[in-house]
């Protein structure tokens, strides 16, 4: 058995204040069944103050979104989803 000062540069190692980490809990491959889209929507609930083509690029986003499964877009995604509509650069 070492008698050996504690110094204040090493904590005190006592046996019986062990602490036990909480078991890591993986959010992401929760058991709340498949996802429903709701959160994906990038336009509120509701497109009803939009214009007719602003509605329909904002529907289209929001497909793209469910069927790429992503949340948000990047620059290129938002271009291919204009070209997939017919807007072309004049």
């Amino acid at each position: 058995m070492s008698t050996m000062p504690e110094s204040a540069d090493q904590p005190s190692l006592a046996t019986d204040s062990v602490v036990t980490p909480a078991p890591f809990i993986d959010r992401r491959r929760s058991n709340q069944g498949p996802s429903t889209g709701r959160e994906r929507r990038q336009f509120s609930n509701s497109y009803a103050q939009l214009s007719p083509e602003g509605r329909e690029f904002a529907v289209a986003i929001d497909r793209y979104k469910f069927e790429h499964g992503r949340r948000f877009l990047n620059c290129d995604e938002l271009l291919r989803i204009l070209r997939g509509l017919g807007y072309q650069r004049q």
